[in-house]
């Protein structure tokens, strides 16, 4: 038997109807896994509805020799994120394994896009997020195991006229860095992981049988799920890291702060010349420091007034 089985383990994979969703399902289902297949089957910008999508992956899954059953709540409210987890047991008794992959994109800069935009992509992506690790933290607490997988994106990084989509992915990242450090003592682990893959969100949107064409990018979902696969496993000793996957590729990203100036104590308090004057050195990224949380930051940051 691999090492990276799941055998024995219950996987929820929200969005699992298409592309990323359902290479992430098929690959734990693969592996031993019982899956619940969560989608709603609605356009990119969250429009309409299709059932059959999540029952497509359900039966491909069960095709291959696996177990799988469709589920198709809507994970942006509280009743429809406690209901995907239920799914899981009833009809498996239990949840091991959350993977956030649910999303949608909707595009609007700071001159032209409305509230209510920017309030569904919120609900959706970060919202929908949090609903579903809600309603299964109790479940890991109470079996002092658990493992989520939250959907980021390389967007967070900054995407010329969209304001809604990088809003919501950043907010992911809090969420699932403060849900880290709670899980850890009870044996729950968060990540996140940032996709790279040609997807009807990504301006693509590749088959399983796409095959590289030499000078181009490739970029099929199914090359993201390794690494989602890992961080869902009892042997991933990671926590509360953000990672990229897809096109043969790995990374981790990570957060980071410069050491940046220290005013000298006696002179008083600084002043904007004092900040204009020690701009280099505040940029600098030599001997950059990648905290852990708020309390590593804090010790950091200031500790030249506590030493």
């Amino acid at each position: 038997m691999s090492e990276f089985s799941f055998e024995g383990r219950v996987a929820v994979v929200t969005g699992a109807g298409r592309g990323i969703g359902r290479a992430h399902a098929r690959l734990l289902a693969g592996r031993g896994a019982k899956v619940v297949v969560n989608d709603l089957g609605v356009s990119l910008d969250g429009e309409g509805g299709d059932d059959a999508r999540a029952e497509a992956v359900a039966k491909e899954i069960a095709a291959d020799g696996g177990t799988a059953v469709a589920d198709t709540h809507d994970v942006s409210t509280a009743d429809g994120g406690q209901a995907v987890i239920d799914t899981a047991l009833d009809h498996f008794g239990r949840v091991d394994v959350l993977v956030n992959n649910a999303g949608v994109l909707h595009w609007g800069g700071p001159s032209d896009v409305s509230l209510a935009t920017l309030e569904h992509q919120l609900d959706v992506d970060l919202v929908g997020s949090f609903t579903t690790l809600q309603a299964a933290w109790p479940h890991f607490v109470e079996q002092g195991y658990g493992r989520a997988v939250l959907t980021t994106s390389s967007a967070v990084f900054g995407l010329g006229n969209n304001l809604p989509y990088p809003a919501a992915k950043s907010g992911v990242i809090g969420l699932a860095r403060s849900a880290a450090r709670a899980g850890a003592p009870h044996g729950i682990m968060v990540n996140l992981i940032a996709p790279a893959a040609q997807t009807r969100m990504g301006g693509g949107d590749l088959t399983d049988d796409a095959r590289p064409v030499p000078g181009r990018p490739f970029a099929p979902p199914a090359a993201v799920a390794p690494m989602v696969a890992y961080l869902a496993h009892e042997n991933c000793p990671a926590n509360g890291e953000i990672y990229v996957a897809g096109a043969g590729r790995f990374t981790r990203v990570f957060l980071a702060s410069t050491r940046g100036y220290v005013h000298p104590q006696g002179r008083g308090l600084p002043t904007v010349e004092d900040v204009a004057a020690k701009w280099k050195q505040i940029n600098d990224e030599t001997d950059y420091f990648v905290p852990g949380d708020l309390a590593d930051w804090s010790a950091e940051y200031f500790k030249h007034q506590l030493s």
